[in-house]
């Protein structure tokens, strides 16, 4: 009975060990092909129209600048509509991704 309870806790520790790991490699990937996609839109952006892509940078900035402000403001009564709600998902997507590639993106890609 103890032989065959630890065979099973050996099976399932390799079994969450290989889970790990390959949602690691997962993770790693995602970030990789995000960062590129980044890259790739701020390189294609910039050969477009250099003075598109720093009016486009600064809109965005201000957008996610309102968002924060939003976001970490002390609530006013009622809920957030319009276009606070719309910059503080913008704000918690971005910040989500900026914390993706920080944690994950360890790749030797670019």
């Amino acid at each position: 009975m103890g032989i065959r309870r630890a065979a099973k806790g050996v099976g399932d520790f390799l079994i969450e060990t290989l889970g790990e790991a390959v949602a690691e490699v997962v993770l790693s990937l995602l970030a990789c092909v995000v960062l590129g996609c980044l890259a790739l839109i701020a390189y294609l952006s910039w050969s477009f129209s250099p003075r598109l892509t720093i009016a486009g940078t600064g809109l965005l900035s201000l957008i996610l600048a309102h968002g924060a402000w939003q976001t970490f403001r002390t609530p006013a009564e009622g809920r957030r509509r319009g276009l606070a709600a719309v910059t503080t998902a913008g704000f918690t997507l971005t910040a989500l991704t900026a914390l993706l590639l920080l944690l994950y993106a360890r790749c030797d890609c670019l």
